[in-house]
């Protein structure tokens, strides 16, 4: 059985659920502020699910993810990938960055 960590919590994970839905069962949310109550409920359209994937293997994203994800504020070139579209295969480690879309990616320039 896989485990996420997100924000300080490990979950157990069943493999091939999505990692949004795995995250709200537990309690814990993908969406920062008002995208808890305004996102897209999964659909893979809103993009405010976005997480980046610290470690852990995981699979393609799908062309409905890549669609999204090439919109603004998103760019494909962020690395980052729709919790709702994203199934649960191995161990995770899994970040959620500020912004509504979860876009505000820091990048350390050390």
């Amino acid at each position: 059985m896989p485990t996420i960590e997100f924000e300080g919590e490990t979950i157990e994970a069943n493999t091939g659920d999505d990692l949004r839905g795995t995250l709200l069962d537990a309690g814990l949310t993908t969406h920062n502020g008002k995208a808890q109550y305004t996102n897209c409920r999964g659909n893979g359209i809103c993009g405010t699910c976005a997480v980046e994937i610290v470690e852990g293997e995981v699979a393609d994203p799908t062309e409905k993810e890549l669609r999204r994800l090439k919109l603004p504020p998103h760019s494909p070139d962020s690395e980052l990938r729709l919790a709702c579209q994203l199934p649960i295969e191995d161990d995770l480690v899994v970040r959620k960055h500020p912004g509504y879309w979860g876009q505000k990616v820091e990048h350390d320039d050390s």
